[in-house]
Order: C-alpha cells, then structure tokens, then sequence
C-alpha cells in the first residue's frame, strides 16, 4: 500500500542487507550497503582547498568589514521580513556590526526556499534539492563563519548524466584533481564522448570563445538571449543544447533553454570553468533547518538580535512623508524599528507594495521578475536500489530535473535498507495544480526510464512505502531574458527601506549563494547609511514627543 505525506511506514528488514561504516582521512567517511551481491560504496571526499582562492578571499574580506566597522553608538533596531537564507545573512551580518536586527518569519520553519520539515516517522522532507557548490564562496564563508564547516559532504569532483537513450545508463565528466582551471573542466569534456561528437565539441568551444575572451562585461551582455538563441547565433549544434543543456537550464532555473537567458548559463560556465573546484558538489548533513539555519539564528541571537517565528506581515504601514512606519502582522502586532529589510521572494513584495509605492520605477520594474514554480518530490522504496551514486545526478528526463538517493548522499537520512529518492520536478508550470497521485504517477514512469531493472511504473519492482510533495508555486525568479535591468539594488529610494533576495542585483543570480551575498549587501548598505539612519529616528523621536 503506497501512503502520502505523514502517515506512517512499515518498517522492512530485508534479507541479506549489511553495511558498514568507515572513518577516513580529512574528517571524512565511508559506507558500504550489500544486498544480494550488491555493493555501493559511498564516500566523502576533503572539503577542497578554497580558503586561497581570490573568490574566498575577497568574500572573507567582505565578511571582516562588518565584525571590524566602528560601533554604533546606538545601535538601529532594524526589523526584517522573512528567515530565509537572504533575511538570515542580512541579520547576521548587521548582528556582526553592532546593530539589532529583529527577524519575522511568518511561518513556523526556518530557512525559506531551504525549509524541511519532519513527519510522524521521524523522516525529514525538503523544498528542494539543495547543492552548494565550491564556486559559492560566501556560502563557503558563511560555513567557517560559523564553525560548521564539517557539515558539508563533498563527493568527487564529477558530474553525471543519465543517458535517455540507454536506460539506466550513465555518462560521466570527470574533473582531474591534478589539473588547475580552465584544464581541467576541458579535459572533463574533452574526455567525455557518449554525449558529445568531436565535431560538436569543436563548434561548441569555438562559440563559447567569445564568452571566455570578453569576461562579465560579454557575459552580462547575453541577458536579452535566451540559451536556444544564443546557440543559434553561435553555429552551436542543436545537439549540444539537447545532449547538455537543457539539464543544465532545468537544473539552474527550473525551465528549458528556449525560456531561459543565456546570461544564467553563462554566469556558471564561468565559476566552473575558471575555478578549480567551481562545479564540485557537497551535499549538507542532514536537514536545513537545523543544520544550517539554526547556527545562524544562535549567532544572531547571542549577538542580542531576535528571530521570530509565526510572525505574517499584513500590511507596510506608513509616514505620512512615504516612509515605513511599522510592520503589521496578522496577528495584530504592530512591530516598530528604526530601519525595514524585506527579505521575502520578489512575489510576496509585490502583493505587500503600498499603493503610493507602486509608481516609482524602483518597484514598477518588480513587475517582469515573476518566480517560477517547482516541485519536489520525495519517494521512500521498499528496498535499496543499485543504479545509483553518491552524487546529484541529471536525469535528462521530460519531467524531472535532477536527482538524488539521500539515503546515500547524506549522512542523516542514510538507510542501509531502503533508498530514498529525491526529485526536482521541472518544468512544474503545468503540474503545480495537478493532484499529488498524478505527480507521483508521472514520476514512477520517469523512473522506470532510469532504473529498469528496479522500478517500473505500476509497482510490480520496487514499492512505494510512503511520498512526500512538497509544491512551491512562486520559487526563484524566472531567469527569462532582459530580466536584468528589472533586478532592484539593495538600498531601495525610500529611506530606511531595504531589499535582500537573490532577485535583488548580485552576481550570482537566483540560487542560494546568491541570497546570502544579497544579504551581505543589503547589511553592507545599512551599515553605510548608519548615521543618516540614526538621525532620521532621533528626529522622529523628538517630533513625537513634541520637541522642534
């Protein structure tokens, strides 16, 4: 009997089934499942050195600016609107310069995009499938910040695409530890030739030249082409798109390279290619919420600041000069600073907007950045299942993006007994109503394309002991081109009103590297206007209380 989201699960000891765990080198370890004659053997590899590169260190040097700023001698109570990576990160460093941040998230889960949550049987299910990279260097910072730098599981430096026209097959690149950047992502391609002909490999290299020799300034250039176009106009194969990047825009953004601005591909063509360990992947732990989010709220928190949960806004209420006010919650609260960060998706601002907000171009441009549904979806098996790695794997499919067995990849949810798949399912625009047994249905036969031998769609292989879906119906922002103009600085033209999200202008677009750099600059922006901000509550203090 299959069951949905929270009802509980038989628990099956299969026949059979051992395993072991192995400590090795550079606080990493290994395990091995064995099932009939099976052996998977996963194994984390040592954090890479990152801690030299020019990235890390110039993000290193932006985190030092705020723990060294004078400090204030008032701090501001600045109160943020949503507990997401953006809202976190932008708390975290205004703690971290002195100031008093007080963070609203309006439901009862930390993390936003990143949220998790645990069902009656202890299993923990997520709303995505969330990989941080070695080219997320303020993530990688925000790590160390911390002390959490052991909670990341490196794989190896690979990445794995499932082949559509061989099920339950794989095609691989593999990156040479011994080679630096931009080699050894060549030598990765170069290598792989059961997705790509040497032919296409030679047009697509001379197409990407143009990006490679002309750096941001090119690569920024290319917002107004999606990537269907731009291969167009390069003499790329159609092939290459297919082979290659359709996985990678459905990985990226959630939709197809003919929606997708070519911009976003290139932006992460750029970190893999000219980073050493730019593409290589660590999963976290175990859950977000308490593995990543709760460090940053107890460093915050120990700082002075305040994070609260079940905490909706209702409304933007303001001056009479256009200014914010207040925060009221649908509680009834009404929560007063002398500064305002909203740190929630582009879409929730949107609907939140003053009317009196709603003409100037700042905000009017909000209008093109329109997030993107995704679903993510989580299946628990009756068994552990062999075509599979410790590694996010592309699975090339229609419906689905990529894909893990987190009973593998990640040490809190491991299982020797039975896999736990976890799926992107994107494009989701046409999905998002549909009920969840169509979903899972969809799902199954997508499966049964990639594990043949162990899944089909009708159950009679693997059965399915539980599902969880978890829909998101506005995520990241649509990456669609000439979308860049639209994207709003942090510091907005009302004074003492401030964005954080990975929408607002960062370099790193629409991903979680992106929400914690926004972050930083929004804090960044409100240290700056510190004293100005301070003066402007002294004023209204004293109008309030009747002094000219």
């Amino acid at each position: 009997m299959v069951v949905g989201c929270g009802i509980s699960v038989v628990n099956f000891n299969l026949p059979n089934a051992s395993y072991k765990w192995n400590q090795i080198p550079h606080n990493s370890f290994s395990y091995s499942t064995r099932r009939n004659g099976l052996r998977v053997v996963c194994m984390d590899y040592p954090r890479p050195e990152l801690d030299n590169t020019a990235n890390f260190l110039q993000s290193s040097h932006f985190s030092s600016t705020f723990r060294t700023s004078p400090r204030p001698t008032k701090p501001l109570n600045i109160v943020i609107a949503g507990a997401g990576l953006a809202g976190l990160s932008t708390a975290k460093y205004l703690a971290d310069a002195g100031h008093k941040p007080i963070l609203l998230e309006a439901r009862d889960v930390l993390g936003g995009k990143i949220a998790a949550w645990q069902d009656q049987d202890g299993d923990w299910y997520e709303t995505g499938l969330h990989i941080f990279f070695g080219a997320y260097p303020n993530i990688q910072n925000l790590f160390g910040e911390l002390g959490i730098n052991d909670r990341l599981q490196w794989k190896e430096h690979s990445m794995i695409f499932a082949m559509p026209n061989k099920p339950g097959e794989f095609s691989r690149f593999d990156f040479p530890d011994v080679l630096p950047a931009p080699l050894n992502g060549i030598w990765a391609i170069l290598k792989n030739n059961e997705m790509l002909t040497w032919p296409e490999k030679v047009k697509f290299a001379i197409g990407l030249l143009p990006a490679m020799l002309g750096g941001q300034p090119y690569v920024e250039a290319q917002d107004g082409l999606s990537v269907e176009e731009w291969m167009k106009k390069q003499g790329i194969p159609e092939r290459v798109t297919d082979e290659v990047f359709i996985a990678m825009s459905k990985a990226l953004n959630f939709i197809n390279p003919d929606e997708l601005s070519m911009q976003c591909i290139l932006i992460a063509l750029n970190r893999f290619l000219q980073e050493k360990h730019g593409s290589k992947m660590a999963f976290l732990d175990g859950n977000p919420p308490e593995r990543l989010c709760k460090p940053i709220v107890d460093h915050i928190q120990s700082l002075g600041g305040e994070v609260h949960l079940n905490s909706r806004i209702q409304k933007i209420e303001l001056n009479d000069d256009g200014t914010v006010k207040s925060f009221l919650l649908n509680n009834g609260k009404v929560i007063e600073g002398d500064t305002y960060v909203f740190a929630t998706p582009v879409d929730i601002l949107k609907l939140l907007l003053p009317d009196s907000w709603k003409e100037i171009p700042y905000f009017q441009r909000l209008e093109k950045l329109v997030g993107v549904p995704v679903i993510n979806v989580h299946i628990w098996f009756d068994r552990k299942l062999k075509n599979t790695y410790d590694h996010l794997l592309f699975s090339r499919s229609s419906l689905l993006s990529v894909y893990a067995d987190m009973s593998v990849t990640c040490k809190e949810y491991y299982n020797p007994n039975q896999s736990m798949l976890e799926l992107v399912f994107a494009p989701a625009e046409e999905w998002i109503s549909r009920s969840d047994e169509d979903i899972i249905g969809a799902t199954m036969s997508e499966l049964a394309k990639l594990f043949p031998d162990e899944i089909s769609a009708d159950q009679s292989k693997a059965k399915i002991l539980k599902y969880h879906i978890v829909k998101t119906p506005r995520s990241v922002y649509k990456t669609v081109p000439n979308c860049e103009p639209c994207r709003p600085r942090q510091r907005s033209p009302i004074e003492g009103f401030y964005l954080a999200g990975d929408y607002t202008k960062q370099k790193y677009l629409a991903s979680m590297e992106g929400a914690v750099l926004s972050g930083k600059l929004c804090a960044q922006a409100i240290v700056q206007d510190a004293e100005l901000l301070a003066a402007r509550s002294q004023k209204r203090v004293a109008q309030a209380g009747g002094v000219i």
